[in-house]
């Protein structure tokens, strides 16, 4: 079982940004396209990560709202290559392209963890593999996104020489070649880039073995940082059932996890944080959304947020929100009416 299985898989923020930005270029109605997964016509925070769920809702509406049966591999078609993130700074500063690849692919986390990327060489041919994704437009437009950032940290020198990709329906032989500058296989047991091996051995004009170090530094800080977020996940994952039962405690949680109670103190201790304020903050939470989109009554909320009584519960929410319950619920109410 994968160790973060269960949790939600995310995007870095400046992906959507780019897909508003290039819809928009398009003329697309991104009104409706941005509103279909909840969201506003309006360019996205490029710095909040973002579930990867809501992508097959997001392109099929995309799909008919454009009318477009390849609207993923022309959405990034326009898409710029990105820039002024960690991973271009650890390409630039290897010494070689091969070496920035493979820095990328330890490091790909923190663009998307929805595509877990891997890299092999089969003889002269190198091979960035694992591009899987459920939803065909989402897969298509991360490839063309992929190619671009590929050919702007080599100025121009990479050329795939052919990519695969698992689903059997798609666009065209033409419309591939004219978007991705070679030929598609579709139907393969996974999706892939194949390019010559021969351009990992690339040097990098702007190769600084100390501004590397602070790159990688700052990398390996923020993918620390997202696996402290999927251990407060876990943990908040396991609260719901307990809470239920009267049953919270650090040691409780750790048996679910498979995980030593002081192991687990350490390891939240790390996040800046410890096992109350996670048991707060997710009872804060869950109470603020139980009063707000549901007709629960109070003394069920309780229950559900595993106070023992509905007067410890009214003076911990006047003390997360400086309301009563029922006040907090009448104004929510008064606000979606308005």
């Amino acid at each position: 079982m994968s160790q973060n299985e269960g949790i939600p898989r995310t995007d870095a923020g400046i992906f959507l940004w780019m897909t508003w930005q290039a819809m928009k270029k398009a003329g697309l109605d991104c009104q409706a396209i941005f509103a279909s997964v909840g969201m506003p016509d309006a360019p996205p925070d490029r710095n909040q990560r973002r579930i990867n769920a809501p992508q097959q809702q997001f392109w099929s509406t995309a799909e008919q709202v454009s009318g477009d049966p390849d609207i993923g591999l022309h959405i990034g078609d326009l898409m710029p290559p990105f820039r002024g993130q960690v991973m271009e700074y650890l390409f630039l500063s290897s010494p070689t392209f091969g070496d920035g690849l493979r820095r990328a692919v330890r490091y790909n986390r923190l663009l998307t963890d929805a595509i877990e990327l891997a890299f092999r060489i089969d003889g002269d041919t190198a091979v960035l593999h694992n591009l899987n994704h459920p939803v065909r437009h989402y897969l298509e437009c991360a490839v063309a996104i992929q190619l671009r950032f590929l050919a702007h940290v080599t100025d121009g020198e990479f050329q795939p020489r052919e990519i695969w990709l698992p689903h059997t329906g798609g666009a065209s032989a033409e419309e591939y070649q004219r978007v991705y500058g070679c030929p598609v296989r579709l139907g393969q047991p996974e999706g892939a880039i194949l390019f010559d091996a021969d351009l990992l051995k690339r040097p990098s004009p702007a190769a600084e073995p100390q501004l590397l170090a602070v790159h990688e530094q700052l990398a390996r800080q923020r993918l620390e940082d997202l696996e402290r977020r999927d251990l407060i996940a876990r943990v908040e994952r396991e609260l719901g059932d307990l809470l239920e039962r009267g049953e919270v405690s650090l040691e409780a949680v750790a048996e679910r996890l498979n995980r030593n109670p002081r192991t687990l103190r350490a390891d939240l201790a790390r996040g800046e944080t410890h096992f109350k304020a996670v048991v707060a903050r997710y009872r804060e939470r869950l109470a603020r959304r139980l009063l707000a989109r549901t007709d629960e009554s109070i003394d069920q909320i309780v229950y559900l947020t595993g106070f023992s009584e509905p007067s410890a519960f009214t003076r911990a929410f006047k003390r997360w929100t400086g309301e009563t319950p029922t006040g907090y619920r009448q104004q929510r109410r008064a606000d979606d009416r308005a």
